[in-house]
């Protein structure tokens, strides 16, 4: 009997699976959020010393060295100090070293993609779909809070997506797969057109080209059909939070905002909605 055929004769444990995955994969989603970022302006730094005839720094910085550590006194943080969501608690979000403050974003990452990953399940049960799909899952919420962060949409996670999509729509888990490749042409393809059309319009540019790689991997995992949806509810939630941002003063009019975490979340929403996102669709 495989771990598979387990895991669907045991409902309870194939919960527990999930749950757990959801919050060790969570713990190092918020890794990846982090120092993707450092790494990748690091990168610049280089590039940019590299022209000027400047010796580039040479210190190792990736997503596994340093060891983690806190953000204030730099102490390592003791595995059992990082042990996800459970250690925020008991050290009452702070470092047990020197006591700064640690971020909610930690555990709230974690929960996140626990409850992500119970969602995949009872979407799709113990199934490679619903493996696949926590993957997706995974990024996307990796991709909206680094955007949010940021403003940066990563081609590390961004076009590793995109491929990924298709590559699992060869088998037509979630589209077909002459659907997964028109729609990662027409999610580039529609955004750089708005892209474009806007800026000749107003002379500003208003979205990055990482929000198109965003799309045309959305539009690979879930083909062109859902693409016009996914659109318009990343749209629709994105003037709605912010006219409510403008509202209470926590943004200026004209101050640009990040679209992929909409773009994302309306992905994620796209995959997981099922019949409802088919009946959305159908009308």
């Amino acid at each position: 009997m495989s771990f598979v055929q387990i895991l669907a004769a045991t409902p309870w444990l194939a919960w527990t699976s999930a749950v757990v995955l959801g919050l060790a994969v969570g713990s190092f989603l918020n890794v990846v959020i982090v120092r993707l970022p450092q790494m990748m302006h690091r990168a610049w730094q280089a590039q940019c010393a590299e022209l000027n005839g400047e010796a580039p720094a040479h210190e190792r910085f990736d997503l596994a060295y340093p060891r983690s550590h806190c953000p204030a006194c730099k102490h390592p943080i003791a595995w059992r100090h990082n042990v996800p969501v459970f250690s925020w608690l008991v050290l009452r979000g702070r470092c047990a070293h020197c006591r700064a403050p640690i971020s909610v974003q930690y555990p709230l990452v974690e929960l996140a993609a626990a409850g992500l990953f119970a969602a995949c399940l009872a979407r799709f049960g113990v199934s490679w779909a619903a493996l696949a799909a926590m993957g997706f899952c995974a990024a996307c919420l990796a991709l909206a809070v680094i955007d949010l962060r940021t403003s940066l949409l990563p081609d590390a996670l961004t076009l590793p997506l995109l491929w990924a999509g298709l590559f699992v729509n060869l088998w037509g888990l979630f589209a077909p797969l002459s659907h997964a490749v028109i729609g990662a042409m027409a999610g580039y393809g529609v955004l750089w057109a708005v892209y474009w059309i806007f800026r000749l319009a107003t002379g500003k540019e208003g979205m990055g080209y990482g929000d198109f790689k965003l799309l045309a991997a959305i539009g690979a995992w879930l083909g062109w059909l859902s693409l016009p949806l996914v659109m318009v509810a990343a749209s629709l939630v994105g003037i709605v939070v912010a006219g409510g941002l403008l509202l209470l003063g926590r943004i200026r009019r004209g101050q640009p905002l990040p679209f992929g975490p909409y773009l994302a979340a309306a992905g994620v929403a796209g995959l997981l909605g099922g019949d409802a996102w088919a009946k959305l669709l159908a009308w």
